[in-house]
């Protein structure tokens, strides 16, 4: 791939479900997406990245060029959109554009609420300043609820984002593993993770509105 010989690392996808997987284990700096995939379109792998708390911005790079697909595009996320046939040199400034705004605007390493911090370089999570030890699905979970502060995620949302996609086992897991982060985190007070009757979980601070 042209990307590689100017001096980027590269991870490619033959799907959306790969680009998925991808996405969250290698963490990109910027994601060059197709509209048309094989298993899910790549608006429904831009609206599942937006849901998992991605950051990295995304450039769609599609043979759909028409105005309606670019206003789709653009509206649910992506932060380009290019069209083929399309000039490797723009594809590469647009690229550099990309990880520009990027450097600027890149959130900390540190993820706080309230409290409770964690590292996601160390991956340490502490409350009060006092360490907490996690299982690694702890900790994603935990992960994906600071991504995500005052915001209600849906019982389907976490299971995504922590089990992947393709999960096929009970569902009754997440209510689970809350059940396991509660016991760590909330032994604390006050209680950060809250449960929206209905709706599914938030981490806030009781007495405010979930997002």
């Amino acid at each position: 791939m042209t990307l590689r010989y100017e001096g980027f690392e590269v991870a490619t996808a033959a799907n959306g479900i790969e680009a998925l997987e991808a996405a969250e284990e290698s963490r990109p700096d910027v994601i060059l997406l197709d509209i048309m995939l094989p298993d899910i379109d790549g608006h429904e792998v831009l609206r599942r990245l937006s849901a998992s708390g991605n950051r990295a911005p995304i450039l769609f790079l599609t043979a759909k060029d028409a105005p309606e697909d670019r206003v789709r595009g653009l509206t649910l996320g992506a932060d380009d959109y290019i069209s083929k046939p399309f000039s490797v040199a723009e594809l590469i400034a647009r690229v550099h554009v990309a990880l520009r705004r990027t450097s600027r605007a890149r959130r900390p390493e540190r993820l706080q609420f309230a409290d409770l911090q964690l590292d996601e370089e160390t991956f340490e999570v502490s409350r009060a300043g006092i360490p907490i030890s996690l299982t690694a699905t702890e900790y994603k979970l935990l992960r994906y609820l600071m991504l995500n502060p005052r915001r209600v995620l849906s019982k389907q949302q976490i299971l995504d984002y922590v089990w992947d996609y393709d999960f096929e086992g009970d569902a009754n897991v997440v209510e689970t593993y809350i059940s396991y982060l509660r016991k760590k985190i909330d032994r604390f007070a006050p209680p950060l993770i809250q449960t929206v009757r209905g709706f599914g979980y938030c981490l806030r601070v009781p007495q405010e509105a979930p997002g």
